[in-house]
Parts: structure tokens; C-alpha cells; sequence
């Protein structure tokens, strides 16, 4: 069910119990009133009669009722005369309304009209005779005003929850149509157009919304600019390695196998000098195991897979201290480090290796400290490379890929990265991996 409906019928709901419970007690209001005026009229019935016949010295007969005037001014009741001899006369009676469509329906009538009991008052002549007068409750002119009241006040109140119903569309109205750009925009951004931007919406609460998304798609815009210029990065890694591989290959290994093979051609010969030549093929084969096992450690160091993380990034450590004597390079790494999966084991030789990449390339560091352990009950992995180069300004860092590789890699970990740095005060790289 569409929000409009359920609004509406929420309203309507609402409104039909308002609407009982408003009948309700507009009925029981109403029975208390005619009640109320019913009982007042009968009183002042009562005090008429005993007034009129008791201060009226020449109210000697039954004849001389006439002169009880006043009683016909008395409302809501039919009052009648009883003589000694039983007769009765009716003396005051209820005017019925002239039409019927005035009329209170029937069941209006039942819930209102209440049970009003017949009252007996005798008065004596001065002649000695008995006079009772039968006074009975007649409420329905009453009874017929209080309808017309309540028929005014229902009306009101259908023409206020029409007004509102009216009034609630015209508002829905407005919210759905800004809600159906929100999802119009929604799918276009869905598609990867990041681009698109939503309108300024005069209600405040749409208009955060739409600030929100608007944020939402420049960093989704950025991200994807970022790992566009990633991806070509890293193809450009690809083709660079490939070239570098293949032009190794061609210039090492297809060279030290011409001359093997041609070396191997003249040993054929009857005066060749086998040893000289025995000793120069020994001498290739040594020099292509070492361009063969630098290749495959460039490639994917294979003390990784045989003897565990903590060597392999000990043997780098040492690797790089060799190269780069002046840079004072340390390195805590626990025990527990070798049970990593694979994925991670590998993830994390690449973010080290390339640490220390950035170091030699940019930091102009004289010491470096690397501290990879276990946290919260062997839960988390944290890894903490720390040097005391020139450092950066983060804020302003825009360009290189080597730090954003260093974060797409701890992320496809489901980690998280801390990068602080400072212009002149080195640079701090925690991450932090989770490991169940």
C-alpha cells in the first residue's frame, strides 16, 4: 500500500472513532440536557400551581382555572386536571412540530428521550374540593432542537475532515512529488552516472536528504575517478613488468643460450679446449640461476610459500638494508604471523614491500620500524610502519598511487588504514585486519 493511502486511511480511521466518539457524547450530553429541562419545567409547573392556587383568594372552583395562565407558558410537558369526580381535563398540552421531515429519526429519539415518571399534585379549593394535577414529561420539542444542534455540529465536522482530507492530499501531493525526483535521481546514480545532482527542495527535511545524496554521489564520483586511475595504474604496472620481463629475458637468458649453444657446438670440434669451455658454460648457467631467482622473486618470493611470512619479511628487511645502507631499518614481527591465510600473508608482503618503496623513493628517511602482531586475543592483526622522513601533508596529497594501493589492499582485507604524517615529522601507517 502506497504511503498517500495509508496516510488516508490512518485519517479516515481516526476520524470515524472521533466521529463515534463524538456521537457518543453528544447522545449522552444531549440526554442530560432534555433530562435537566425536563425537570426544570415540572418545578416550575409545580410552583405556578401552588402559587396561582394559593394566593388567589377568588380561586373558590374548578372553574376558575382559567386563571392559571402562566402555566401555559411552561414548556416540554402535558399537564391535566383531575376532578373529584375523576374526570380529566387536559389543561396544558405539548405542541407537536408542524412537520414531519423535522422530526429526529426514531433511533435519535430512544438514545435521548429518557424515562421521565408521572407526577401527582393535589391542591384543595377554597370550596373544599380535591384537584390533582397529572403533570407527564413531553420532551420532544427538546429533543428536536438538540437534533438540529447535533445535525449542525456533524456537519461542521464532515465538512473540517473534508477540508483536511483535501488539505492532506494537497501536502501529499507535494512530498510524493519530491520523493519520486529523489527516486527518479536515486536510479540514475544507481547506473553509475555520479554525476547527477538533486534540486534544492523548499522543505527542510527533503532538502537534507538531497544534500546528503548530493555528497553521497561527489565521493562516489571521486572514489571512481580514483580507482579508474588505480586500475590504469596498475595495468601500466603490468605492461611495465611484462616489458621489463621480457626484455630481461631476451637480453639474459636469450643471450647466455646463444652462447651455451654456440660454446656447446665448438666442444664438438677436435681442437676445441673442452675445459675452457666446460668452465665458461658453468660459469652462464651460475649467472641465469641468479637472473632466474631474482626474477622469481620479483615475481613471487617463494620463501613466502616454503618457510612463512616472518622470514620472507626478513630476508626483504635484510635485501633492503644491503641496498640501502644508510636507512636504519627494524623489524618486531611475531611468531603467529605464519598461521595467516594465504591471502592475507600475501596482501600484507605487498603493503610492506611497498612501505618501503615509498621511503627510499620520497621519505629521505634514516629510520624505519616495522611492527606487525597480534591484538585482542589473537582477533586482530596490526601492522604499524613508522619512519622519520620529511613527511607529508596529507590534506593536500592528491597525487601517487603508492599510498592509495597501500589502502585498496587493507580494504580487500576488511581492514582499516590510519595515515598520519606531518611536513617534516615522518609518517605513521597503522592498519588494523580483522582475522575472524
Amino acid at each position: 500500500m502506497s504511503l498517500r493511502y495509508q496516510i488516508i486511511l490512518r485519517i479516515l480511521l481516526s476520524t470515524l472513532f472521533i466521529l463515534v466518539l463524538g456521537g457518543a457524547i453528544a447522545i449522552w450530553q444531549a440526554r442530560r440536557s432534555v433530562a435537566r429541562e425536563v425537570d426544570a419545567s415540572i418545578q416550575l409547573s409545580l410552583q405556578l400551581i401552588t402559587l396561582g392556587v394559593a394566593n388567589t383568594p377568588s380561586f373558590q372552583h374548578v372553574d376558575h382555572l382559567s386563571r392559571l395562565s402562566a402555566l401555559r407558558e411552561t414548556r416540554h410537558l402535558s399537564i391535566q386536571l383531575q376532578k373529584p369526580n375523576g374526570q380529566l381535563i387536559d389543561f396544558v398540552g405539548e405542541q407537536q412540530p408542524s412537520h414531519s421531515e423535522n422530526m429526529p429519526p426514531a433511533w435519535f429519539i430512544h438514545w435521548v428521550k429518557g424515562d421521565y415518571p408521572e407526577v401527582k399534585h393535589e391542591t384543595k379549593t377554597q370550596d373544599g374540593e380535591t384537584l390533582v394535577f397529572i403533570i407527564n414529561a413531553q420532551p420532544l420539542d427538546e429533543i428536536t432542537e438538540v437534533w438540529k444542534e447535533s445535525l449542525g455540529f456533524f456537519t461542521s465536522l464532515s465538512v473540517l475532515t473534508f477540508l483536511t482530507f483535501l488539505i492532506v492530499n494537497l501536502v501529499l501531493n507535494k512530498s510524493l512529488k519530491a520523493i519520486n525526483v529523489i527516486v527518479d535521481a536515486l536510479r540514475v546514480i544507481e547506473t553509475g552516472q555520479y554525476k547527477h545532482q538533486l534540486p534544492t527542495f523548499s522543505s527542510k527535511e527533503f532538502d537534507s536528504i538531497a544534500n546528503a545524496i548530493n555528497h553521497m554521489t561527489v565521493e562516489l564520483e571521486k572514489t571512481q575517478q580514483e580507482n579508474r586511475a588505480l586500475t590504469q595504474h596498475s595495468l601500466a604496472i603490468q605492461e611495465e613488468e611484462r616489458q621489463r620481463l621480457s626484455q630481461e629475458l631476451h637480453d639474459e637468458l636469450g643471450q647466455s643460450l646463444t652462447a651455451i649453444k654456440v660454446m656447446a657446438v665448438t666442444a664438438g670440434q677436435q681442437k676445441s679446449d673442452t675445459a675452457k669451455i666446460t668452465a665458461t658454460i658453468s660459469e652462464i648457467c651460475d649467472h641465469l640461476m641468479t637472473v632466474v631467482r631474482s626474477m622469481m622473486q620479483q615475481l613471487h618470493p617463494l620463501v613466502l610459500t616454503e618457510l612463512g611470512l616472518k622470514a620472507t619479511l626478513e630476508d626483504m628487511v635484510n635485501h633492503w638494508s644491503e641496498r640501502n645502507p644508510e636507512l636504519n631499518l627494524s623489524i618486531y614481527c611475531s611468531d603467529e604471523v605464519d598461521g595467516l591465510d594465504k591471502n592475507i600473508t600475501r596482501q600484507l608482503f605487498r603493503v610492506i614491500q611497498e612501505c618501503l618503496t615509498n621511503v627510499v623513493r620520497h621519505a629521505q628517511a634514516r629510520q624505519v620500524v616495522i611492527d606487525l602482531r597480534m591484538q585482542n586475543a589473537e582477533k586482530t592483526l596490526l601492522l604499524q610502519v613508522v619512519d622519520d622522513g620529511q613527511g607529508c601533508d596529507l590534506q593536500s596529497l592528491s597525487r601517487g598511487f603508492g599510498l592509495r594501493g597501500i589502502k585498496e589492499r587493507i580494504k580487500s582485507l576488511e581492514g582499516e588504514v590510519l595515515l598520519d604524517s606531518k611536513p617534516g615529522a615522518g609518517m605513521s601507517i597503522s592498519a588494523w585486519i580483522p582475522l575472524v
